[in-house]
């Protein structure tokens, strides 16, 4: 049996406390919700439509909430550079896999703006959200950057 592995997830939810406990990123997303392990060690579903954003978190005291939610430059990490509208007017940006076959049935995984801070990750489900834009391409396959061509030095002019 493989080992299994866990990740520290805070469940923000529309209108209710937050949710604080360790998820199994394989297998977290369910058809009726998130299943959660609590700090206490209760299994807990949250549905969807509760769900406004998890962040998986380096430490549970570090903060809860992405400090900044929006990018002041364009970003440099490769990826498709997103804008996230939610039910409740709220905008955050992030980026996420140009790999499309990598999206999750039940929502996005982006990066969030300020890398450094203390969330790593932030899962947004369909439900959450009014629209979902695309800012941008980062680091496009289709446009390759031209080497420039090297001037040689002649060392032995006539």
């Amino acid at each position: 049996m493989p080992a299994s592995t866990t990740k520290k997830a805070i469940v923000h939810r529309f209108e209710k406390e937050p949710v604080v406990g360790h998820v199994n990123p394989v297998s977290y997303l369910q058809p009726t919700g998130v299943e959660v392990l609590s700090a206490q060690g209760n299994p807990t579903t949250v549905p969807y439509m509760d769900i406004k954003s998890i962040s998986f978190v380096r430490d549970f005291e570090g903060g809860d909430e992405p400090a900044r939610r929006v990018f002041f430059t364009r970003p440099k990490m490769e990826g498709l550079w997103v804008r996230f509208e939610f039910r409740d007017g709220e905008v955050m940006e992030g980026i996420m896999t140009n790999n499309l076959l990598q999206v999750e049935h039940y929502g996005f995984t982006v990066i969030p703006p300020d890398s450094s801070s203390n969330n790593q990750r932030v899962f947004v489900p369909r439900a959450a959200l009014r629209s979902v834009a695309v800012l941008g391409v980062i680091g496009s396959p289709l446009k390759k950057r031209k080497a420039k061509p090297k001037e040689q030095i002649e060392l032995f002019e006539p």
